[in-house]
């Protein structure tokens, strides 16, 4: 690697001040048109002159926060979702696994990060078995305060005022994202007498399961405001699993979450 030194870089930006194009600078002082380019791209970041998109404004800061789709991206990323800095970004990154057999549930989470970050663009990534539904922002510290390093259920996950004020006024749309994300609808089955005759009986049932207290804690919180009721079902002497199965409750998610689709 050849290193130039700082008279022949200042050379090189008077050249290009005085109108010379990037072909004619690498020229005249034989140095690769690569160099050249990103020095003038350097010169103009620190004159503030880079062109481009500036970034659009924050949802919430400006007012503009569409609540009910994130309500539901909430849940979406409390459950599968995750942040992450990259440092080869500038602006962090929000993503959202979803599997592959629910493409309806993939267009649903697409639909509510365009919703509430009308201003960004979102793309999918194929993974093994799955797609990260994903978007960057400049924003996301400020609409997901829940970040942090390490895994969710390592840490406290406490909801600020703003949003809890959010899942308060749509609690059935953040109920929705966490079992779209960590939750699913089952058909159980059990026997019983009748008429002197053992026969099986099914009934619907939903499961919510997480690792962290606090992520199962909002969980079953929104569904005591919503009037459902609900039981703990330990699993291998894990207590991660949140059961809903008496059948107006089941009839009332039916209604307003459905199956994953």
């Amino acid at each position: 690697m050849i290193f130039h030194g700082t008279e022949v870089r200042q050379r090189a930006l008077t050249l290009h001040r005085d109108g010379s194009t990037n072909a004619d600078v690498a020229r005249a002082l034989d140095i690769p048109l690569g160099t050249i380019g990103y020095w003038k791209h350097m010169d103009r970041a620190k004159r503030g002159e880079c062109p481009g998109r500036s970034q659009p404004p924050c949802p919430r800061c400006d007012g503009a926060l569409n609540v009910s789709a994130y309500a539901y991206l909430l849940g979406l990323y409390l459950g599968d979702g995750h942040i992450i800095q990259n440092r080869s970004m500038r602006a962090p990154s929000l993503s959202v696994t979803c599997d592959e057999n629910y493409p309806g549930l993939m267009d649903e989470c697409e639909a509510a990060m365009r919703s509430v970050f009308p201003g960004n663009a979102v793309c999918r990534v194929r993974r093994k078995g799955c797609r990260e539904v994903k978007l960057y922002s400049m924003h996301i510290w400020c609409l997901f305060p829940q970040h942090g390093p390490g895994k969710k259920h390592e840490r406290p996950i406490v909801l600020a005022s703003w949003q809890q004020g959010i899942v308060d006024a749509h609690p059935w749309e953040f109920v929705r994202g966490l079992i779209h994300s960590d939750g699913c609808r089952v058909t159980n089955w059990t026997t019983r007498l009748v008429g002197g005759e053992r026969k099986r009986y099914e009934y619907p049932r939903y499961f919510f399961t997480n690792k962290s207290d606090d992520i199962r804690r909002l969980y079953t919180d929104t569904l005591d405001r919503l009037g459902l009721e609900w039981t703990h079902c330990t699993r291998h002497g894990d207590p991660y699993n949140i059961s809903v199965a008496r059948k107006a409750c089941v009839a009332l998610l039916d209604a307003h979450v459905g199956p994953k689709h």
